[in-house]
């Protein structure tokens, strides 16, 4: 019998704050309401469920979407100069969207990946 579930206590430390991160940020996105956040929102709930579960399509999905939760922040600093980055406003925005994808790509979390993910 297979279950399903929302958070995996087996997984890493790392793999574990990463699908917290995903289903805090999916909340966060859907608040927005406006269609591009809801499918991200969509995405980053989707992709921690699938981290939890111990699917290989979670996993990349999750990587997706934390890139694509960098992106903008990418932009704004292309946009308005190198300056802009000792923005201590920036810096806090940054703080969630840094360490997830930085949790998510870690040598821990990659390596249960390869060996324990269907």
């Amino acid at each position: 019998m297979e279950t399903r579930r929302w958070t995996n206590p087996t997984q890493p430390q790392t793999l574990q704050i990463a699908v917290f991160l995903l289903y805090i940020n999916a909340v966060f996105s859907a608040l927005a309401f406006s269609p591009i956040n809801l499918v991200l929102a969509a995405g980053q709930g989707a992709a921690a469920f699938g981290i939890a579960n111990e699917k290989r399509w979670g996993y990349v999905l999750g990587i997706v979407a934390a890139t694509l939760g960098l992106l903008p922040f990418a932009l704004y600093i292309l946009d308005s100069g190198v300056g802009s980055i000792f923005s201590l406003s920036l810096l806090i925005s940054l703080l969630f969207p840094v360490a997830l994808f930085a949790l998510l790509v870690h040598p821990q979390s990659r390596e249960y990946q390869r060996i324990w993910f269907r």
